[in-house]
C-alpha cells in the first residue's frame, strides 16, 4: 500500500475543532487498512501571523509541494481585521493558490436526504441533488489587468476592471471538467456570455474545440451565466458538471451551495494541472469561513471537513470506494437524527463537534465491519 503525505493546515477559529475530527478517522481508518496517510501539520493564516508575523511561512509552501495534497480548515477573524491587505490571514490562503498553481476549484452541491427539508426550494426540486461546478480559479476579472480607479476631476471617478482569458487558461480548466465528466455522468455544461463578451466567444469556440477533438463521448450544453442562475433555482437537477470563468464561477457556486440549505456542509478543492509524475496538485477545504463566535466551544459542525478530506480520497487519490464510505456514514449519522448547532431540527438530538465526529466513526466502523 502506497503511503500518502498530507499536509493539514488547521488555520483559525474553527478549522483546528473541525481538523481534530478528521484527523482521528484518518488515524481509524489508517488502523483499518483502508489506506496509508502520513500527517504532517503546520500553521496558515491569523495563527501563522500571531507566532511568525507572516500569514504563511515559505517552508510550509515548500511542504504543501512536497506533499500529496493539502487539508485546509480556515482562515480570518475580527482580530486580523485592522491588519494591511497584504499582512491579512487570508493571504496566507492566496499564496497557497498561487504558488501551487491551483487554478481549477471544485464545487459539489449535494443534497442529503435526511437535510432535505432545509432548502428553500421544494424537496422533490432538490432530492438525489449532485452538482459539481468547476469554476477557473486565477484569470478573468479578478487578476485583469489594467484595473484601478482613476479620478476625472470635478469630484467625478471611474471604476475600472478587465476580463481576459487565453485560450490555454480556458483549455486547461475546460479538460477538468471534461476529465471529472468521464467519472459521473458524462454530461458537461459549459457557462459564459458570449452573446455580449469577447472573452466569452472565445471561452465558447475552445471549449467547443476541445470537446470534439479529445471528449467525443461527452455530452457538451452551452448556456448564457444569467439563465444558468434561473436554472440552478427552477430545476438544478438537469446539470451534471458546470465549468465557467471566475466571476460566474464565484457567483454560481454560492448560488448553487445554497440549494441545498446546508452551507456548513459542503466542501471545496482547489487543483492544478498533472505533472510529470503523474500527481495533481490539491488543496480541500470547507465551504464555511472560521466562524469565531463559535470556536473553541465546541459547536463547530465537523462535516464540511470530513467531507473534503472524502473529496481528497475521490480527486486526488481516486479512493471512490473509501470516499463514498465516509459520505454514507455521515448520511447515515444524519439519519438517526444528530444535529449539530448550525442544522438543529425540531425534535433531533444536538450534538457536539465531538461528538458528530464520534458518531461517524462509529458508522465508519459498522459499515466496514471488521
Amino acid at each position: 500500500m502506497d503511503k500518502i503525505k498530507l499536509l493539514i493546515l488547521p488555520g483559525d477559529g474553527i478549522g483546528p475543532e473541525a481538523v481534530d475530527e478528521v484527523k482521528k478517522i484518518i488515524d481509524f481508518l489508517n488502523k483499518k487498512n483502508c489506506f496509508s496517510i502520513i500527517v504532517e501539520e503546520d500553521l496558515v493564516g491569523g495563527a501563522c501571523l500571531d507566532k511568525n508575523k507572516v500569514p504563511i511561512k515559505e517552508e510550509t509552501i515548500e511542504k504543501a509541494k512536497k506533499s500529496d495534497a493539502v487539508l485546509l480548515g480556515a482562515v480570518g477573524g475580527p482580530k486580523w481585521d485592522n491588519l494591511p491587505f497584504e499582512q491579512r490571514p487570508e493571504q496566507g490562503l492566496l499564496k497557497l493558490r498561487s504558488d501551487l498553481e491551483l487554478f481549477a476549484n471544485l464545487r459539489p452541491a449535494i443534497s442529503f436526504e435526511p437535510l432535505i427539508h432545509a432548502s428553500s426550494l421544494k424537496p422533490e426540486i432538490i432530492k438525489d441533488l449532485d452538482i459539481l461546478i468547476v469554476r477557473e480559479l486565477t484569470g478573468g476579472v479578478y487578476f485583469g489587468e489594467p484595473r484601478g480607479i482613476e479620478n476625472l476631476g470635478d469630484g467625478n471617478k471611474k471604476g475600472f476592471n478587465t476580463q481576459v482569458y487565453t485560450s490555454y487558461e480556458i483549455v486547461r480548466v475546460a479538460r477538468v471538467a471534461f476529465e471529472l465528466a468521464k467519472k459521473r455522468k458524462k454530461t458537461v455544461t459549459s457557462v459564459e456570455k458570449s452573446n455580449v463578451m469577447e472573452s466569452g466567444k472565445l471561452w465558447r469556440e475552445e471549449v467547443i474545440k476541445l470537446g470534439k477533438k479529445d471528449y467525443p463521448e461527452i455530452d457538451l450544453n452551452h448556456m448564457y451565466a444569467d439563465n444558468c442562475a434561473m436554472q440552478l433555482v427552477r430545476y438544478p437537477k438537469q446539470f451534471d458538471v458546470i465549468v465557467t470563468d471566475n466571476l460566474f464561477g464565484d457567483i454560481l457556486s454560492d448560488c448553487a451551495a445554497m440549494l441545498t440549505g446546508s452551507l456548513g456542509m459542503l466542501p471545496s478543492a482547489s487543483l492544478g494541472a498533472i505533472d510529470s509524475t503523474g500527481k495533481r496538485p490539491g488543496m480541500y477545504e470547507p465551504v464555511h469561513g472560521s466562524a469565531p463566535d463559535i470556536s473553541g466551544q465546541d459547536k463547530a459542525n465537523p462535516i464540511a471537513m470530513i467531507m473534503s478530506f472524502a473529496m481528497m480520497l475521490n480527486y486526488s487519490f481516486d479512493m471512490q470506494e473509501e470516499s463514498k464510505l465516509i459520505e454514507k456514514a455521515i448520511e447515515n449519522v444524519l439519519s438517526k437524527g444528530l444535529r449539530t448547532l448550525d442544522i438543529q431540527q425540531q425534535n433531533k438530538k444536538y450534538v457536539s463537534t465531538k461528538e458528530m465526529g464520534a458518531a461517524i466513526i462509529q458508522e465508519l466502523d459498522i459499515l466496514i465491519g471488521n
